[in-house]
């Protein structure tokens, strides 16, 4: 399975009116990094950066003079996407913007089926939030203290690891183990069965007396009918 994470940035919010002038992606391969990855700045044609843009990424419009246009660039960019998944953040901010610069050249919208947005993963897994990019990684420990100002092929790998972590990817891999003759039967091109390594000696309680007793007392006062009191006699 092969996804691209990107991000954009853009002379402003309009995607209309506005224009990207930067996209940085990063190639996983069933979930995990491959190294290869995308990354241009593009000249706006002549659509000045906004001051409050400006601030967010730093991309000035002197620094934009020299770069190709975005028809310069779009083949480059849709082979490195050819058949993958896309994976953004605020997905509907980036896809807007790349679809307007497709309108205008004549080429054919990317459809929604071939995108996944990880701010509404984020908020169906975090409710309570906050869920921008840098409180992601601040909530599953990755190291942002490079990221000073927004910038798309960085914003791309940080969203790797979240992506990640959000699916539970890293998670998933963790106290698995293959037995000698599932090796076996995978050369033989059979499917894998993945065995569940079990503690050798249990994780001890971190309830205490007190609290045993107090949610003790809350069942009691639930009935006999209540599904707790099964879980109390299996203790």
């Amino acid at each position: 399975m092969r996804e691209i994470i990107f991000d954009t940035e853009t002379t402003g919010l309009d995607r209309l009116d506005d224009r990207i002038i930067e996209i940085g992606g990063v190639e996983l391969v069933n979930r995990f990094p491959t190294g290869r990855t995308f990354h241009v700045f593009i000249n706006p044609e002549g659509r000045a950066v906004n001051p409050e843009a400006l601030a967010v990424h730093g991309i000035s419009n002197e620094q934009l003079l020299d770069k190709p246009l975005f028809a310069g660039i779009l083949q480059d960019f849709l082979d490195f996407i050819d058949g993958a998944k896309l994976i953004a953040h605020n997905a509907t901010f980036d896809m807007g913007f790349i679809n307007a610069e497709l309108n205008r050249l004549g080429h054919p919208p990317i459809h929604n089926d071939r995108v996944v947005d990880t701010l509404a993963l984020a908020r169906r897994k975090h409710p309570m939030g906050p869920n921008s990019l840098d409180a992601l990684c601040r909530r599953y420990g990755i190291d942002n203290s490079h990221r000073t100002m927004h910038g798309a092929l960085l914003d791309s790998q940080l969203l790797a690891e979240v992506y990640i972590e959000l699916i539970g990817g890293k998670q998933t891999a963790l106290g698995l183990t293959v037995s000698d003759q599932t090796k076996n039967r995978n050369e033989a091109g059979e499917s894998a069965a993945i065995v569940i390594m079990q503690r050798k000696v249990a994780l001890p309680s971190r309830l205490s007396e007190a609290e045993k007793l107090a949610h003790a007392a809350l069942v009691a006062k639930l009935g006999e009918k209540a599904i707790w009191n099964e879980r109390i006699e299996a203790q």
